[in-house]
């Protein structure tokens, strides 16, 4: 009968068993703890079962134990001395029962999504979902999760980048980071539960292009709200000077619509037809109505309020489904207008940008968008800035001008006269 015993230099386990009349020894760098012995107290009962079998093949167990007979440093991990002349290794048996008796993946996927499910937004829920049913199961399913390999891992990004999309040949570096993070948080939470070495180490998310920022100018926003259908008028006027993202004007309420003190509260957000909490903390905000848009908003209560508690709906009084007023109003009214194809997302980056135009506080417009700080607003708009504002450099000149002749150095003669040092 073998056992799993200590070493006394360095408190290191081995396995400790009889294989034809003699007694064998093979250690290991496995603490001595509960969960370690019971990872080899597994093993030890397979070697057990194979040697009473007759099927034990001790060099498929231990490929570099001098007891194998077996000499290819190929087939096993030196991992340390256990004794002075005694090179220690560790077979591919021993590794895998590091790993032994962890779920599938597609269970433990399943669970990590219960788990988790609390803290996520209904739509990250779906997003989620979808990312483990169409990416993830398929390449890892039936792999139990404790023995996926950095490199399969890495095999499948690679997959991914040349997978299809739903609007590009391929999927964007965007979309296969995201799916990187849910597999990374998966092994991540199996990893630190069934105590394994994580994978997922040393892989670095792709680097993402940035955002597609096209803003449309002041002139261009005139003529669209010239041109398009009059019940959708106030619709656009909100969204163009409000920058509320589209989840955002979709969920709006009257009970959010405060004329009295001229603001609009966004507490909600509908996502694939389903009410739903903001984006973020932050986008829990309250954003100010400027005239146009408080004008705009007694059109539309006017014309909607009796129809239920959505401020902008269709004639039975039900939210807009965006989609089909992308694709039968918005950009038909684009192509009306010989303007180039654009998401109307770019609302809320022309907001930004006309914001920013009018010279208003950055801190006030990061507020009005719902973003943590001024960071992203420069980041991502100020470059649009100088072509609506002439900021450019000139401000400099007419300062540069106003206070110097003829906006000129003054002569050598006026200049501050040059030290002299005496010993």
């Amino acid at each position: 009968m073998g056992s799993i015993r200590k070493q006394k230099a360095n408190g290191k386990l081995f396995i400790d068993f009889r294989y034809r009349g003699q007694r064998c020894r093979e250690y290991t760098l496995l603490d001595d703890t509960a969960e370690n012995r019971a990872k080899l107290e597994r093993l030890l009962r397979r070697i057990e079962r194979d040697i009473q079998r007759g099927q034990f093949d001790y060099a498929s167990y231990f490929p570099n134990s001098k007891k194998s007979g077996v000499s290819e440093v190929g087939k096993a991990t030196v991992l340390a001395e256990a004794h002075p002349h005694t090179v220690t290794v560790i077979s591919h048996a021993v590794r895998e029962a590091a790993h032994a008796s962890t779920p599938l993946f597609t269970d433990f996927a399943a669970q990590w999504q219960a788990e988790n499910a609390v803290q996520w937004r209904r739509s990250y829920q779906r997003t989620v979902a979808d990312i483990v049913l169409v990416h993830l199961v398929p390449c890892f399913g039936q792999q139990e999760v404790g023995r996926i390999a950095r490199e399969q891992i890495l095999l499948f990004r690679s997959s991914l980048a040349k997978a299809p999309g739903r609007k590009k040949d391929t999927l964007s570096p965007r979309r296969i980071n995201a799916v990187m993070n849910i597999l990374r948080g998966i092994l991540f939470e199996a990893s630190d539960r069934y105590k394994f070495t994580c994978p997922f180490y040393n892989i670095k998310p792709l680097k993402v292009p940035k955002s597609d920022v096209q803003p449309f100018t002041l002139e261009e926003v005139k003529a669209l709200l010239v041109a398009v259908r009059a019940d959708f008028r106030d619709y656009y006027t909100v969204r163009f000077f409000t920058g509320l993202r589209t989840g955002e004007i979709d969920g709006l309420k009257w009970k959010y619509v405060d004329f009295a003190r001229r603001l609009i509260f966004i507490r909600e957000t509908l996502v694939a037809g389903e009410e739903d909490e903001t984006k973020t903390i932050e986008s829990h905000r309250d954003v100010q109505m400027s005239q146009v848009v408080f004008e705009a908003l007694q059109r539309q209560h006017a014309r909607t309020a009796h129809l239920g508690p959505w401020v902008f709906c269709n004639s039975q009084g039900q939210p807009l489904d965006h989609n089909n007023v992308t694709k039968r109003v918005w950009y038909p009214l684009l192509r009306y207008l010989g303007l180039a194809q654009r998401r109307p997302y770019q609302t809320r980056h022309t907001a930004a940008t006309l914001w920013l135009a009018a010279r208003e506080n950055p801190e006030w417009i990061a507020r009005q968008m719902g973003h943590t700080s001024t960071e992203m607003l420069f980041k991502v708009y100020s470059r649009y800035v100088p072509n609506l504002t002439r900021q450019d450099g000139s401000a400099f000149e007419r300062l540069l001008a106003a206070n110097l002749s003829g906006g000129t150095l003054p002569p050598q003669s006026a200049a501050i006269p040059e030290q002299t040092h005496h010993a």
